[in-house]
């Protein structure tokens, strides 16, 4: 048994990983629909961005859709009738995103627990009805027949490996300026603040000004997650504005593991993945998922990632009980 701890924490089996990983990451569209690998990536970027403040800061958000879809429909406008590059279509949706963002943390980030949640799930119902009534949204139509355009002017994104690789590499980008948020001073700020507000009031800090911080931060890229998908799918719709999708994210992250960067990423992936091949069974996708997530929260109270790294760690010290 200790060889094999020895084993699972050395250098050499993470980089051996990271290799493999990478070469999936690359002949995965040549093998597997792009389409579907867009999904999941734009969806793994979305809970990752819930992750930051519902798993760091402690903050129970029901509103992320507003960012997401508020984010998708921007886009999906600017891109197709002012006839926007992929670029600035991108950085338009992710700069909504944060406004709403701004306003939302504004008026919500000083309650707390339920009353937080129920403050994010009203505004953000606010912009799901502006996405019914607003005529640019075209209702239930939505927008369809998104150009993507061209990267830089050089790169046709119509091609939808070379969007695959886009895609891949912005949610790479946005993976990256997480795990550096939660490792930074920053990121413990936000971690002592989830264990111990009153403490952390006490010490100094203002405490609200790093929620605003934060939920802005995370609403910003769940607005970026929202651009990829609707340039992906060429379809900004009010599936991606309602609440439902900020459930189903939440549910994403407690099944992989909340307050761990690997969670959340596991978590969408096999939400995503379940959802996709049940929708060609007959079965009722939505009771299946819920079934699933009844079964993960008995079984594994941390999530999938949280409980297997709690007991890797508790492995961990019963071989070496003098280390600590």
């Amino acid at each position: 048994m200790s060889t094999l701890l020895t084993l699972l924490n050395s250098p050499a089996l993470k980089w051996i990983s990271a290799l493999s990983l990478a070469v999936a990451l690359l002949i995965a569209p040549f093998t597997v629909y792009p389409l579907f690998l867009m999904n999941v990536f734009c969806f793994v970027l979305f809970a990752s961005a819930l992750n930051l403040v519902l798993g760091y800061a402690g903050l129970l958000s029901l509103g992320h859709a507003a960012f997401f879809g508020g984010a998708a429909y921007v886009t999906a406008h600017v891109a197709k009738e002012w006839g926007w590059p992929f670029e600035i279509a991108i950085l338009a949706g992710m700069a909504f995103a944060a406004l709403i963002g701004l306003v939302m943390g504004l008026i919500g980030i000083k309650r707390h627990g339920i009353y937080f949640a129920m403050i994010t799930l009203a505004l953000a119902q606010m912009i799901y009805f502006l996405a019914v009534q607003m005529p640019f949204t075209n209702g239930e139509d939505g927008i369809q027949s998104i150009p993507r355009g061209t990267l830089l002017g050089l790169i046709d994104l119509s091609d939808i490996r070379a969007m695959y690789f886009v895609v891949l590499s912005l949610a790479l980008l946005g993976l990256l300026l997480i795990w550096r948020t939660i490792h930074s001073p920053f990121g413990h700020i936000l971690a002592a603040i989830r264990e111990n507000e009153p403490r952390a009031v006490s010490l100094g800090l203002d405490v609200a000004r790093y929620k605003l911080m934060a939920f802005v931060l995370s609403a910003t890229l769940s607005g970026l997650a929202g651009s990829l998908k609707v340039l992906s799918f060429q379809l900004a719709a009010l599936s991606n504005v309602s609440w439902h999708l900020s459930g189903e994210v939440v549910l994403m992250t407690l099944i992989g593991g909340l307050g761990t960067f690997a969670g959340p990423i596991i978590g969408s992936t096999f939400v995503v993945a379940l959802e996709h091949y049940l929708a060609t069974s007959g079965l009722p996708v939505s009771l299946v998922v819920g079934v699933i997530f009844m079964a993960c929260v008995m079984l594994f109270r941390r999530g999938i990632w949280g409980e297997a790294k709690a007991r890797l760690s508790a492995m961990m010290e019963r071989q070496d009980p003098d280390s600590h």
